[in-house]
């Protein structure tokens, strides 16, 4: 009763299920448990240094142990301890002496509520394996005699390994006439004169001792040989029986002799050989790893050779050692007067016997007693608390041994409710629910009761004091309590239940198609119970598996809030994909279908057949899978090796329904072919390519296209053609036959043989027509008939020049010229138009002004003329050759026009009621200036409007400064100034809003523009005098415009550009270049201001009137340069 007491509390805490055994805390007293133990057999190995034999279990109070050495009593030599026991059962024996410990071992463990024992554990201490010291004498045979050379290994510890070898480590060759045998002898069918030898040597392997032990070599002699029958060297007799262990590799080998070689086959009586069997040293050795049970049965071995045969049969029995059939019997725990039974199930083959121990002391059956001792059974008939201990159960047969210690717990308590108590529950809406009320009496009256009866036709209480509540309601939700009672007390537990929301899809996944290599995504959204948030998880199982979801870079499925990203999608992921949203109490599922769009597979199985001729074939093939998109056409491509190895060409194009193409092939070829397919998605991975093909040689099927003849020279005409592909030649000695003869003149062809493309027919008439043709041939035949073409000899300049030349002036820029054509035949060529040339005397700069026309016509229309001009005009007609002889030429004036704008304005020296304006007379005149018109307006400051304005004529050319009178103080003008001639005023030129007064304060812009214009005249006039310093070194001749009055000469020095010449002699340049004078162009503006543009050798288009829609020639122009020589004009 004290042991019960002191078990009471701490066994409602660490009693667990029947199922998972006894597990009792260290704190409460109870028998020894091994719970840690050497597994035998130990090999003791020469370079071990110590060999530990450990025995450790767990009790209270702490078990002592005692060692039994082959059932003997054995005090170990030294004994180890651990932390939890000071008497610990784990011994250490050194290296020294070893052998004297050989034998089986076995721990006791007790303490006074019982004795816990080991399976026997066996210490074995090898010795160095050697081979005998024998003399051998040579093994004489005659030629075709089987020979036995036997190793007779000695023992060791495994694994063993034997090799045959010559003295000088060399292997003895082996194959299906010689062969090492599983004993280590080394078998030879029939001995052959090559067999003579005196140093067959027998090596053993220890890999474990790291040992290599050699045999004494032996001597074959061979003598000469009749044919024999086979025979069986090894095994010997009829029959051999062969036992072996389930999961052991089963060795079956028949070796035999006789001459020629026997060979040798295996059959299983009455069923196939196992498809683990293997066939090892030649068909000699049958080997099945792992054997089952059904492996055993009888094994035929077959020898024959041309002579006749033999046949040994092996019967094959698999065993093994004994084992649980299911668990090891558990420790019970269990009360006064109850019946105790211990079950000891164990199998094997030969059944195991089974021996009983009570404390580790042999069990003997006692009918008069409670005790029973069955076969694998023993009773304990109404169990009293004497009756606890260790009990072992120990089954061995042949092959081995197992071994349980069983600790029996006899006592009285209360009835022990093994169920938590305030075990939660939890269960979806209308689902079932039980909930657990596991009670362990103690007692034969225990009962299971509750507080208050549960009623109700969804609450269904069970026997084992279990409670299913079905189809569960939200308002089932609570606490239930489950209450159980014996002669020694009452005890009871609460149960909690909580009705959850059950999960469901709301957003489920749908079917989609989706391009091989894109990003699949399918959504699934679901709702669930907020209380089971931290279970909610969604899985994806494609085709029922689930799919893995890797952190890894290189995953490429990805989930994000329900949704599933497939990365790089390829065909391997079609399928149905399922979504599982799930709780740890419920899930639901939905599924869709997922189609992968891809490249279609290549093509297979190509078959070429000839049609017509061997060029004409037709190649078949079986298309691939299309991957879920329609293939919408096959390319056939060709590779040959003989131009362009290693290439493939496109060869034609198929519709997607058809799997023919036929083909016609140029000749002389070694062909191969390929097929590819396409669909939506893009062309598929082409076929394997077929066998080559080889197509005759023959004459070309096609002439030189693309013909060109040119006159490169006068005399003589250039023939250039497209040559014909390579592949085209149809076969060797490709040449090209040239033909030509003039047009219309009865005359034979000319004809010419050429492997290039090109011809020269010289000394021809200059611009002659010719018919030309050209023809293909090689070594077998000619080309089709070729087309005959029309082309010219060679080109020379025109002869003639172009006659009556007539002018009309339209206008002041604006001229009409016509002309008498000159003769077709003095073109000489094709006429390519006429060119004028257009020199403007009365220019300092002698520039000739050149403009093209293409085409037959006899006037023009010229632009960009110069007013007020005299000119000089030329014609000529000119061809791809060149330019003719000019035609006479003719001068004539411009009109008068109006001038160009004033080259600058600017206002200065501002009085109380007056300005001074100082100007510089426009660049191009255009005709005799006349005077000035000046326009000044009063300008209002705040708006900038315009609210007065006055004009006035300035006579005389040479005015170049004014001052204007009357002007209002402090007030704002704008002043604008044009230049005039007998034609008319030109345009304007504007002068900013200036003040009419000194006073800086009067405008709020007068004062700023007054000090900058000051500013900037000091800067230009020193400017002026470093470029004056600089020139009278002598090494710059400087060009100056024309000098401005005092009051602007330093503003319109800010337009000019200076140019600087020099050679080695430091003297003025002469007509080497040229400079502009103003800021805006060349010198060479003055011959044009209108639309003119300059080309370097262009052509000028116009209608069939002669108006122009064309371009201007380049400039062709004369440079003078002359000293400068005081005020006025220079010239540069």
């Amino acid at each position: 009763m004290r042991l019960a007491g002191s078990l009471h509390l701490a066994l409602l805490l660490a009693l667990t299920s029947r199922a998972s055994g006894l597990n009792i805390p260290l704190e409460v007293e109870q028998p020894p448990t091994i719970v840690t133990q050497t597994s035998g057999p130990i090999i003791a190995l020469p370079f071990d240094n110590v060999v530990t034999i450990r025995c450790e279990a767990k009790g209270n109070p702490p078990p002592e142990y005692r060692w039994t050495k082959d059932g003997q009593d054995f005090i170990p030599p030294h004994i180890t301890t651990n932390k939890r026991d000071l008497t610990g059962g784990t011994f250490v024996l050194h290296s020294k002496n070893l052998i004297q410990f050989q034998g089986k071992y076995r721990c006791y463990a007790s303490n006074k509520l019982g004795t816990a024992i080991t399976e026997e554990i066996e210490l074995s201490v090898p010795s160095v394996p050697k081979f005998p010291k024998e003399e051998i004498n040579p093994l004489v045979v005659k030629e075709g005699e089987p020979v036995v050379l036997k190793c007779n290994p000695p023992a060791g510890v495994p694994p063993r390994q034997i090799y045959w070898m010559s003295i000088g480590l060399q292997h003895i060759e082996q194959d299906e006439r010689v062969s090492m045998g599983t004993d280590g002898n080394l078998y030879f069918s029939n001995a052959l004169q090559k067999d003579n030898r005196p140093d067959y040597c027998c090596y053993a392997a220890f890999s474990k001792i790291r040992t290599i032990v050699q045999k004494t070599a032996m001597a074959v002699v061979v003598k000469s040989p009749p044919v024999r029958i086979p025979g069986l060297l090894l095994p010997s007799g009829v029959q051999t029986e062969k036992v072996l262990l389930k999961g052991e590799e089963l060795q079956l080998e028949c070796i035999p002799e006789g001459f020629p070689t026997p060979t040798v086959k295996w059959m299983k009586l009455g069923d196939k050989l196992p498809t683990r069997t293997k066939f090892l040293s030649f068909g000699k050795l049958l080997t099945i790893s792992a054997v089952e049970e059904r492996d055993q049965g009888k094994y035929k071995c077959i020898a024959e050779n041309s002579a006749g045969e033999v046949d040994h049969y092996f019967d094959v029995i698999v065993e093994e050692p004994p084992k649980w059939r299911t668990e090891p019997p558990q420790s019970q725990l269990t009360v006064t007067g109850s019946d105790v039974h211990i079950k000891c199930s164990v199998g094997g083959k030969p059944p195991p016997d089974i021996t009983w121990r009570r404390n580790g002391e042999f069990l003997r059956d006692d009918p008069e007693g409670n005790l029973r001792v069955f076969d694998d059974t023993v009773v304990l008939h109404n169990a009293r608390p004497e009756d606890s201990a260790v009990y072992q159960c120990e089954a061995s047969n042949s092959h081995g041994s197992v071994l349980a210690n069983v600790n029996i717990m006899i006592m009285n308590m209360p009835p022990l409710i093994l169920t938590r108590d305030y075990q939660e529950y939890a269960v979806i809406l209308g689902g079932d629910i039980v909930m657990n009320c596991s009670v362990k009496t103690f007692s034969p009256r225990a009962k299971n009761d509750t507080l208050k009866p549960i009623e109700g036709d969804r609450f269904f209480p069970f026997h084992n004091g279990s409670l299913q509540i079905i189809s569960a309601k939200k308002d089932d939700s609570g606490n239930y309590m489950c209450a159980a009672s014996n002669m020694e007390g009452k005890s009871t537990v609460t149960a909690v239940l909580d009705v959850k929301d059950p999960t469901k899809i709301v957003n489920p996944p749908q079917d989609m198609q989706i391009v091989s290599g894109t990003t699949a995504q399918l959504m699934c959204q679901a709702e669930h119970d907020e209380s089971l948030k931290s279970t909610f998880e969604v899985v994806w199982r494609k085709d029922g598996e689930e799919i893995p979801l890797s952190s890894k870079e290189n995953s490429r499925y990805f989930v994000d809030d329900g949704m599933l990203q497939i990365m790089s999608v390829n065909l391997s992921d079609q399928g149905i994909y399922t979504c599982i949203a799930r709780t740890s109490l419920d899930e639901d599922n939905a599924t869709a279908l997922l189609t992968v769009l891809d490249v279609p597979d290549a093509p297979r199985n190509l078959h070429i057949s000839e049609i017509k001729s061997p060029r004409n074939i037709s190649l078949s093939w079986i298309p691939g899978n299309d991957h879920n998109s329609s293939i919408t056409e096959f390319i056939v491509e060709y590779g040959e090796n003989k131009w362009h190895s290693g290439r493939w060409t496109e060869l034609q194009k198929v519709p997607g329904n058809q799997a023919t193409a036929e083909l016609a092939l140029y000749g002389h070829l070694n062909y191969q072919f390929r097929v590819y397919a396409v669909n939506a998605v893009g062309p598929g991975p082409p076929s394997e390519p077929t066998e080559t093909y080889k197509t005759p040689p023959a004459a070309p099927d096609r002439n030189p296209e693309n013909i060109k003849i040119q006159g490169h020279l006068p005399h003589q005409m250039d023939i250039s053609w497209e040559p014909l592909l390579p592949i085209e030649h149809n076969g060797p000695g490709l040449e090209y036959k040239v033909s030509y003869r003039k047009l219309g003149v009865e005359e034979p062809w000319k004809d010419h043989l050429v492997i290039r493309h090109s011809f020269v027919v010289r000394n021809t008439t200059t611009f002659v027509p010719y018919e030309i043709k050209i023809q293909s041939r090689n070594s077998h035949g000619s080309g089709p008939e070729p087309k005959v073409v029309t082309g010219y000899s060679g080109e020379d300049v025109p002869a003639a020049a172009p006659q009556d030349i007539a002018v009309e002036v339209i206008n002041t820029t604006l001229l009409r010229v016509s002309w008498t054509p000159v003769p077709p035949v003095t073109v000489r060529g094709h006429l390519g138009g006429y060119n004028w040339s257009l020199l403007n005397p009365n220019k300092i700069l002698n520039v000739r002004q050149s403009l093209s026309f293409p085409g037959k016509r006899n006037h023009a229309i010229v632009p960009g003329l110069e007013p007020f001009s005299k000119y000089t005009l030329t014609v000529s007609v000119f061809n791809k050759k060149g330019n003719g002889p000019r035609s006479d030429m003719v001068t004539f004036n411009t009109p008068e026009g109006v001038p160009g704008q004033v080259h600058m304005l600017s206002a200065s020296n501002a009085q109380e009621d007056s300005i001074l304006l100082g100007w510089a007379p426009p660049r191009e005149t255009n005709g005799i200036l006349t005077g000035y018109l000046l326009q000044y307006h009063l300008i209002n400051e705040t708006s900038l409007e315009v609210v007065d304005s006055q004009e006035m004529n300035i006579s005389g050319a040479d005015t170049t400064q004014w001052r204007l009178q009357g002007l209002e103080g402090g007030r704002l003008y704008q002043f604008h100034l044009c230049a005039c001639t007998r034609a008319g005023c030109g345009p304007p030129r504007t002068q900013e809003p200036k003040s009419s007064s000194t006073q800086l304060s009067l405008g709020p812009r007068g004062w700023f523009i007054g000090t900058m214009c000051a500013v900037a005249l000091l800067t230009l006039v020193a400017l002026m005098a470093c470029f004056v310093r600089r020139n009278k070194g002598g090494k710059y001749a400087v060009k100056e415009k024309e000098d401005l009055h005092p009051d602007v000469e330093s503003q319109g020095m800010n337009d000019d550009t200076f140019c600087e010449y020099s050679d080695s002699d430091e003297k003025p340049l002469k007509g080497s270049s040229m400079c502009s004078l103003n800021g805006n162009d060349a010198v060479g503006d003055s011959v044009s201001r209108d639309s003119l543009v300059d080309y370097a050798d262009g052509g000028g288009e116009f209608d069939e009137d002669g108006s122009f829609i064309g371009e201007y020639s380049g400039l062709k122009r004369r440079v003078s340069v002359s000293e400068p020589s005081g005020p006025g004009p220079v010239t540069a």
